[in-house]
């Protein structure tokens, strides 16, 4: 997978999946454009794919859910570079809430960040895809494929991430554009802190999940970036549409 000359945007990229996806594009010589809210997180994620890669990354501080942000991003992207190839929809966020515990910020705070940004983001890097014959990739999620008590707002996200995917492949692929997703299950980042999970907690979870993932164990950050790179390779030239499972087996338990 040889990604030499080819621009590739990745949001949240500055922890977690996103990043592991931006040093591992980069080995493979993407020149790498990366977004973050957290400045001193990307800035530390930009040295470390400098070090590993060819290019320097070209670091974009902002907020997926913010219009202008998404604006500048891609004017950015493509006065700099002239063209973008790649867009990696990674940026996304979790919560905790059932039916009875749940409330409508809480749905409108995930759908904001999971849904409403990739359908804004893709319909402005859209032009730009179709001059490169470029592709998307989404990182969506097994709660995308299968049901979850206590997750409400974040499982309806990714399902409907899943059939955003599904129905711009149908809508790019007369341009040549492919459009696919990764659902990845529980993978080691930051996500289950960030969503309430304190460290004893979160250890124990990661126990449990050995039982509950077929392979015996969770992911890893890498595992993930691996299947974004194939996607996004002319390596998967003839795949579109697909949501493809990084989760041990997961999607197919009981």
């Amino acid at each position: 997978m040889d990604f030499s000359g080819k621009v590739v945007l990745i949001t949240g990229a500055s922890s977690g999946i996103g990043a592991a996806t931006a040093k591992y594009l980069t080995e493979l010589g993407a020149t790498v454009a990366m977004t973050g809210r957290n400045a001193e997180n990307l800035n530390k994620v930009g040295a470390e794919c400098e070090a590993v890669g060819k290019q320097t990354p070209l670091l974009l501080v902002a907020d997926v859910t913010k219009t202008d942000d998404n604006s500048r991003v891609i004017e950015e992207i493509i006065k700099k570079f002239g063209k973008l190839n790649v867009l990696v929809n990674n940026a996304g966020k979790g919560a905790v809430g059932s039916i009875e515990t749940t409330s409508l910020e809480q749905y409108d705070d995930i759908l904001q960040t999971n849904v409403r940004a990739v359908y804004h983001l893709t319909m402005l890097a859209v032009p730009h895809l179709i001059k490169s014959k470029g592709n998307i990739v989404n990182v969506s999620s097994v709660t995308g494929t299968r049901s979850f008590p206590n997750a409400l707002a974040y499982c309806v996200s990714k399902a409907a991430l899943d059939q955003f995917t599904r129905c711009v492949a149908l809508d790019l692929a007369p341009k040549q554009v492919r459009v696919n997703s990764v659902n990845p299950a529980v993978i080691v980042t930051d996500f289950q802190q960030r969503v309430g999970m304190n460290p004893t907690d979160y250890a124990t979870f990661l126990k449990r999940c050995e039982q509950t993932h077929p392979l015996g164990r969770v992911g890893q950050a890498p595992e993930v970036a691996a299947a974004i790179a194939f996607l996004a390779s002319d390596t998967a030239s003839f795949i579109t549409g697909t949501n493809l499972c990084v989760d041990g087996g997961k999607n197919i338990t009981s």
